[in-house]
């Protein structure tokens, strides 16, 4: 691993227990644009938060659990959250899914 890896994989996202089961928190770090973390099913996804189709805020959308999608609160589009597939018109733009690894009770970025 080289020091840019390590300092990469050390960006907090979050205490894993501030997302709700079932739910999405919205992360914002310096000098970054807005990420959402989801947690569906005892799992963590982390994504840009802004739709690819407006300027709305996907931490604050509707969450599908069974089908692992978030649609967008402004315009019912929606992604598929392990993939960032767009999955329901208008969307058709891709979002943006991060790697990250949990660690000690916490979510890093890994970029």
């Amino acid at each position: 691993m080289t020091e840019t890896s390590l300092m990469a994989a050390d960006i907090a996202l979050c205490r894993m227990d501030e997302v709700p089961e079932d739910g999405a928190l919205r992360v914002e770090l310096e000098g970054r644009p807005p990420l959402a973390v989801f947690r569906v099913g005892g799992r963590f996804h982390v994504t840009d938060d802004t739709c690819t189709h407006g300027e709305a805020s996907l931490a604050e959308g509707e969450i599908d659990v069974e089908e692992g999608i978030v649609e967008c609160p402004w315009h019912a589009g929606a992604f598929e959250l392990a993939t960032g597939k767009p999955c329901g018109a208008p969307c058709t733009v891709a979002l943006r899914v991060h790697a990250f690894e949990e660690r000690d009770g916490r979510l890093f970025l890994k970029e």
